[in-house]
């Protein structure tokens, strides 16, 4: 199925996103984690990358297990590092793994890195590509507190519309943490005239020092509340992962009490977060 058609649902509804392994030699854990989450039978999952493409094979091995499980697939594809012909590869790996539905992204240019003879500079490059291979569903990335290069927020809108125009059906936030820049970023795109589905992106925060990798991948801010959350209990690994989960949690319910049906969790390899979640929502999420 593609993730374009369960976005038309109006129940709500949770998705989670797993990575793949790095080395064969952790690929039954992974495998393992990913089977307990799918037990969840959320209504996709998403399978990311890695860094210049580097666990591209393992991507699609693991999206295929996710489809075994009766859950649909989202495969993550980044393109910065990427030949065209690479590519084409793996969109031909991807179709003929069954897997419908891709997230095309730029990808973080490694340090150093020139891009002045790169096949790709863009996501909305990749996009272009990806639609003109035919047979999948779309999705793209967008940044409810700006992307990091761009220069302020109109600049990033305008980019994010070149996505959708190149072939984008759905788009899924970077993670925040105040749902009032959510909605404020929603009501910037409508007026912008995105009107494509926008799946809101919510990092359960288990311990401490993932706030400092979080703050140098996303820039994302940290509202005061939930910086003394952090404070509190960001060295007790229990405490933190109960207070993480709890905030994800409450967040969630908010977005759904405001209309916002669909809600994609970076929940990663960890299945006790996502059985977590699952059950603080069993009244909600059916």
């Amino acid at each position: 199925m593609k993730i374009s058609e369960i976005l038309k649902k109006d129940s709500p509804s949770l998705s989670f996103e797993v990575f793949p392994p790095k080395t064969d030699s952790v690929y039954d854990t992974v495998r393992n984690a990913v089977d307990e989450i799918a037990k969840t039978l959320p209504s996709f999952m998403s399978v990311t990358y890695g860094a210049g493409g580097g666990t591209s094979g393992y991507t699609v091995s693991i999206a295929q297990e996710i489809q075994k499980k009766n859950v649909v697939a989202l495969a993550h594809l980044s393109c910065i590092s990427s030949t065209k012909a690479l590519v084409n590869e793996q969109l031909v790996k991807l179709r003929d793994a069954g897997i419908e539905n891709i997230l095309a992204l730029r990808g973080d240019i490694p340090q150093g890195m020139t891009t002045d003879h790169l096949d790709y500079h863009y996501a909305s490059d990749l996009a272009l590509d990806i639609k003109s291979f035919g047979g999948f569903c779309i999705g793209g990335a967008c940044y409810p507190e700006g992307h990091p290069d761009s220069k302020n927020q109109r600049e990033d809108i305008d980019n994010l519309k070149k996505k959708i125009d190149a072939g984008c059906e759905f788009l899924t936030t970077q993670m925040f943490f105040d749902n009032n820049l959510l909605y404020n970023y929603l009501y910037k795109l409508k007026s912008a005239g995105i009107n494509v589905p926008v799946l809101p992106g919510i990092m359960p925060v288990t311990n401490g020092k993932q706030i400092e990798r979080i703050l140098k991948l996303s820039g994302s801010c940290l509202p005061p509340r939930f910086k003394f959350i952090t404070d509190r209990f960001g060295d007790d690994p229990d405490a933190m992962t109960q207070a993480g989960i709890a905030y994800a949690t409450e967040q969630i319910v908010d977005l759904f009490a405001n209309g916002i049906n669909h809600v994609h969790v970076y929940s990663m390899n960890k299945p006790d977060v996502a059985k977590k979640i699952i059950e603080n929502l069993s009244s909600i999420v059916k």
